[in-house]
């Protein structure tokens, strides 16, 4: 034996299978060389007969000193080490090393660097042992050029490319990581249309293929998804029966929100079996379960559905398991289920606390599974998690063409010390302010579905819109608990600082207001909240409602209520090609005696467009100085539309027009030295367009105004830009 320094002589002789004294032939021969090659230690193998002598001479492999990656940008070499088999300390293979590279090939392709080239190279050191290097060409990244779909007639290629994850490559696509080619991710796009076209009623669809065709050029993507819509049905006869003696099942019927006529929704029936189930337990009917049976009739496209109320089997949850949580407290995923240890198991329960875990957003990857637990009638809830950042540190600039460029710093972390609570602090600093906002929120008070929450702000102003310097702190503890499936109350402490001086104008009631001395107001309050953008049965309309109250007078200096409401309702039309919304919106301040409002207190923002904040209302004119007051009520009512413009889904682009209605009146006209205007209910009315863009800054919205009705002393703005809402 010649060659060998790591490896034992007996150890070869193992791998060769030959004994000593054994009579061998070539064949023989031939297979103990093989074998010892196979093994895969060894990089040349030599195996010399010498009349009664075998020598056998060998040339171990190196030893890997370590591993190292040359030429790659886009995956870090920390990624990268998680790939591949090889590692220090090992026994260098060669196979293994190609295996390696291919292997990083296949993370490139998956992040869309379909060119990405990868050769092992090995540098030799003392003492048989080499550094293995990864010569890495990253290639370009493949985008996707064009994303088009055949078979589709009820809605437009425009309207099914907003649902795919997948996106075609547009403009600062070097911002946007979906526009490149990831050939999973066409799978979940595939799932996400199935989703899309079943929520509308659509039964049959279906995908039946997706054509992903590299360019000649081999630098970009054409994809086609092939489709079948099928027909679009509608609810028919919804019944319920029961199979358990002494369950009513007109009870159960009642509390159902579909029907009959309604486009069908496997959604809606999903949200109506949750509610009868809700039902049974407020009943305390054990192992109760509902089997929607549904009835197809292709005349009139409708489907029947009984919804029968069965028992189902007796199995309990022995226990719930929770791993991979290396930040989050259990407990904060544990509130995630309704059901515990000991409770009936349902799986439909088990489901919607695994969306509820996921939707938490604490953890990049959440499986909940169920097994069989130590008996038959038993079953285990695994829930394996993988944690990821929830903290976030953001800078920012802005324009407002109200108060100029502004920059922010904040910072915010979602799950607190892994308790799941929200902590958040920022700064915003502008021409003419400073906004400071600190907030602080347990989403699960005392262990019950109420959130308790405190937050703090202070906002400095130096004539901003104003000829006057304003100092504004507030404290607003307050808990929130839902009231309804889609009801939420808040109720609240608010305890508020405001001060304005250094006035320089004109005004006799402001110069009043700006001579008095700061004031401190307390009082409690509610706020109601009704929304079923998410739980309603229309997937394209939603109404969102809110009414809130402060009482203000606990204490303190003032004595008065502040009042405000809004109500949005908004739904697609046109093959949810064009979006139609209308928002109503109002605010009353009402004093008790002894008390008046400042400017500081009275409503004087952008009600609506066409004007400048602090535009409209009230206002106190001296010679030819003219200056708002702001009003003790407000109101507005906003007319949306927003289209697409036929350019490019890419750009990002649509397009949008509004009418606005509204009106700022009513103050205390104490001090006043000139002609007041303005002072009861005067409604401005404006029309105009809008370019709504969705960068990858966020959706910003350009209006261009043109007030249709005004008065001699409002300050009328026909350009302006803002945050563009998301309803």
């Amino acid at each position: 034996m010649d060659g060998n320094q790591r490896i034992e002589t007996g150890t070869i002789l193992t791998y060769a299978g030959i004994a000593r004294g054994e009579t061998i032939n070539a064949g023989q021969l031939n297979q103990a060389y093989q074998r010892i090659v196979s093994s895969g230690l060894f990089e040349s193998v030599s195996l010399e007969p010498r009349g009664n002598l075998l020598k056998i001479t060998v040339k171990e492999y190196p030893t890997i000193s370590k591993i190292a990656f040359e030429g790659n940008r886009k995956l870090k070499d920390d990624d990268l080490s998680g790939f591949i088999e090889s590692s220090p300390r090992q026994v260098f293979n060669p196979e293994k090393a190609e295996r390696d590279a291919q292997t990083i090939v296949e993370a490139y392709e998956q992040n869309g660097r379909l060119a990405a080239r990868v050769k092992p190279r090995i540098i030799r050191r003392s003492d048989n042992r080499v550094d293995l290097v990864f010569e890495i060409f990253e290639g370009g990244a493949i985008e996707v050029q064009r994303i088009g779909f055949v078979g589709n007639r009820a809605y437009s290629d425009r309207r099914l490319r907003r649902v795919l994850e997948s996106k075609q490559a547009g403009l600062l696509r070097a911002l946007i990581a979906r526009d490149t080619f990831v050939e999973d991710r066409l799978e979940f796009d595939k799932q996400v249309l199935a989703d899309f076209y079943a929520a509308r009623g659509f039964v049959d669809f279906r995908v039946t293929g997706v054509n992903a065709e590299l360019a000649r050029e081999r630098d970009t993507y054409f994809v086609t998804f092939n489709i079948e819509e099928g027909q679009q049905f509608r609810f028919g006869e919804i019944t319920t029966i029961s199979e358990i003696n002494g369950v009513d099942p007109d009870i159960y019927q009642n509390v159902l929100k579909i029907r009959p006529g309604v486009i069908y929704s496997p959604t809606a029936v999903e949200n109506s079996i949750a509610r009868m189930e809700r039902q049974g337990v407020r009943d305390g009917v054990d192992f109760l379960r509902i089997e929607p049976r549904i009835t197809r009739n292709d005349r009139d496209l409708t489907l029947d559905v009984e919804f029968a109320i069965v028992r189902g089997p007796r199995v309990f949850v022995e226990r719930i398991d929770i791993e991979g949580n290396t930040t989050t407290l259990d407990r904060v995923i544990r509130r995630q289920f309704k059901t515990v240890e000991g409770d009936p198991f349902n799986p439909r329960e088990i489901r919607q606390a695994a969306e509820r875990i996921r939707a938490l957003g604490y953890f990049a990857n959440a499986d909940v599974n169920a097994r069989e637990g130590s008996r038959p009638d038993q079953v285990v809830v695994d829930v394996d998690v993988e944690e990821q950042p929830t903290g976030t540190l953001s800078f920012g600039a802005s324009y407002s063409t109200s108060s100029g460029f502004g920059v922010s710093v904040g910072l915010r972390e979602r799950n607190f010390l892994g308790r799941g609570q929200t902590v958040a602090a920022s700064v915003s600093v502008g021409a003419d302010t400073v906004n400071y906002n600190l907030d602080f929120s347990e989403p699960a008070f005392l262990g019950r579905d109420v959130e308790f929450g405190v937050g703090f702000s202070y906002l400095e102003t130096d004539s901003d819109n104003a000829l006057y310097d304003t100092n504004i702190g507030t404290f607003r503890p307050r808990l929130s608990f839902p009231v309804s499936e889609n009801g939420r109350f808040t109720v609240l402490y608010s305890a508020r600082y405001s001060e304005m001086d250094n006035y320089t104008g004109t005004s006799g009631i402001l110069a009043r207001e700006s001579a008095e001395s700061g004031s401190f107001a307390s009082g409690f309050g509610y706020n109601y909240t009704y929304d079923t953008r998410r739980s309603g049965l229309n997937p394209n309309a939603g109404v969102l409602l809110s009414f809130g109250q402060d009482f203000y007078g606990v204490g303190g200096d003032l004595d008065y209520i502040h009042t405000s409401a809004r109500v949005v309702a908004q739904t697609r039309v046109f093959h949810e090609e064009v979006t139609l919304r209308a928002t109503l919106e109002g605010g009353a301040l009402t004093f008790g005696s002894g008390s008046n409002s400042r400017a500081v207190d009275r409503f004087s923002g952008q009600i609506i467009r066409g004007f400048e904040s602090n535009g409209i209302g009230p206002a106190e004119t001296n010679g030819t100085t003219t200056e708002q007051l702001g009003g003790n009520y407000y109101a507005a009512l906003k007319l949306d539309a927003e289209f697409p413009l036929g350019l490019p889904d890419e750009y990002g682009l649509t397009g949008g027009a509004f009418y606005d209605i509204g009106a700022i009146w009513d103050v205390n006209t104490a001090g006043a030295t000139g002609t007041l205007s303005s002072t009861g209910f005067e409604d401005r009315h404006s029309i105009g367009l809008s370019l709504i863009w969705r960068s990858p800054f966020g959706p910003l919205r350009f209006n261009w105004s043109t007030p249709l009705k005004k008065e001699p002393t409002d300050k009328t703005q026909n350009f302006d830009i803002s945050i563009a809402t998301e309803f």
